[in-house]
């Protein structure tokens, strides 16, 4: 039902933009969110958008750096990465959760996606 994709390897400074496809049921009133993991770290919040509202949360540590926002056209969220670093090398998933006040917790989640692998070299 959610399918992410746009991963890849890109250089130190570069671009990405990940595309997360929603199907087979509607997310209007959904919370939609990217985490991601790197090799051996817990999977760590990264945004979030308010399927409804607009209203957008990011960690501080792609503040100013990633953007999250909806595709209307293609019904999916989309993640903006620029600035890359090689720290932001992981899996990047995304999901959905019901609630809002849910947005930064990966365990409050009720579907993800497969996840799309983003390395970024020195």
């Amino acid at each position: 039902q959610l399918q992410a994709s746009g991963g890849g390897l890109v250089q130190t400074g570069g671009s990405l933009r990940l595309s997360c496809a929603a199907s087979g049921r509607t997310f209007s009133s959904y919370t939609m969110g990217w985490f991601r993991q790197a090799p051996g770290k817990e999977r760590e919040f990264v945004a979030a958008n308010n399927w409804s509202s607009g209203g957008t949360d990011y960690s501080d540590s792609v503040k100013g750096q990633f953007t999250i926002s909806r595709d209307y056209a293609k019904n999916a969220l989309v993640l903006q990465m620029n600035s890359l670093k090689p720290e932001d090398t992981a899996v990047y998933y995304c999901a959905a959760t019901q609630g809002w006040y849910s947005r930064r917790w990966a365990t409050l989640y009720d579907y993800w996606g497969q996840g799309t692998l983003v390395t970024v070299s020195s």
